[in-house]
């Protein structure tokens, strides 16, 4: 893509943002006291972000939680949706546009370094964060229980072990699985998460098997799981993994692969198995944060908070059609069990 081509494109993602504001029938007339928020997810496309009820399971928590604690779009609220698309440069001039567009608060999906290039830009502005790890150890906030300045939110910081107990339940599953793909990035492959798994596979009887791929395409990673098939797949525990969670459970599923995913979605897809924390459970949780924010609370004397709901889903509907018998205690330990 040109540089021509590419400006085009980052203006037309703006103006399409902008009109996402509201509902078509509040886009004539924004209500002067109408309270702003911006929301700026890293890897998800903008149209799933869109209407009254995103098909982003994340934004349409958040929206539901809203209104519930009495904010309605196109009366008391303005929702300004963004998102950088896979391209993280772009997000500190996304954090300086809504700025500029004097919003109240910044809701942001993002990692460390993100919310760093994002501190300069983002002003006086408050800012919650839905994916910090350590942030008081980055130098963003002082600490988890008083942060201090104008950034608060959520942690993902979970124990890295929570990698290992994904191969343990796939390996119960599956116990005779020895080849098991890695899907992620280069990046991805060597957080904490991944090297937990990969110094506990051989415990495991397993030979993990890394399988590349971009932030924004899976092509080449799918067509090296099709032309040597392992005996499961793994996905890593990323942004990249949640955007793409339809296509990934979907290859998954058409291709008779078991697998284990970290997003609850990706079992609603056709995947075999998920277990992890809840991506709406974490935005409905940021909408406290930002109900509290617009009420008079300064971000940095609101503590922030770990992840405390994770689930087991098993698709016995995936299982059947990939002949996969699964065993009795995992269907009792599961949370949903998708029929």
């Amino acid at each position: 893509m040109t540089l021509a081509r590419g400006a085009r494109r980052r203006a037309f993602l703006a103006r399409l943002g902008a009109l996402a504001v509201l509902p078509a029938a509040g886009r004539a007339q924004q209500p002067a006291s109408a309270r702003r928020v911006g929301i700026i997810l890293t890897t998800s496309p903008l149209e799933e972000m869109l209407g009254a009820e995103p098909r982003h399971p994340g934004v349409g928590a958040f929206l539901r939680e809203m209104r519930s604690r009495g904010y309605a779009e196109g009366r008391n609220l303005l929702l300004l949706r963004r998102t950088a698309a896979g391209d993280f440069a772009r997000y500190p001039e996304i954090v300086a546009e809504l700025a500029r567009l004097n919003v109240d608060v910044i809701v942001a999906a993002g990692n460390n370094a993100l919310y760093a290039s994002a501190r300069a830009a983002a002003g006086s502005v408050p800012f919650v964060m839905i994916a910090s790890s350590e942030p008081d150890r980055a130098g963003l906030v002082v600490s988890l229980a008083k942060p201090g300045g104008n950034f608060t939110g959520l942690t993902i910081d979970v124990s890295p072990e929570i990698e290992v107990k994904r191969l343990e339940l796939l390996k119960a599953v599956l116990p005779a699985a020895r080849r098991v793909a890695y899907l992620a990035t280069h990046a991805a492959w060597e957080v904490p998460y991944a090297l937990a798994v990969r110094r506990a596979a051989a415990q495991f009887g397993v030979i993990l098997e890394h399988v590349p791929h971009t932030p924004a395409d899976y092509s080449g990673a799918f067509a090296s799981i099709a032309a040597r098939p392992p005996d499961a797949l793994f996905a890593s525990f990323s942004a990249e993994t949640f955007a793409h969670r339809r296509e990934i459970a979907e290859f998954a599923l058409a291709h008779r692969l078991p697998g284990i995913f970290p997003y609850q979605e990706m079992a609603d897809s056709g995947g075999l198995l998920s277990f992890g924390m809840s991506v709406p459970d974490l935005f409905r949780r940021l909408a406290h944060y930002v109900d509290r924010i617009l009420r008079g609370a300064r971000p940095g004397d609101l503590p922030i908070e770990r992840p405390t709901k994770f689930e087991l889903v098993v698709n016995l509907r995936s299982a059947r059609a990939i002949g996969v018998v699964v065993p009795q205690p995992i269907l009792l330990r599961a949370d949903r069990v998708i029929e």
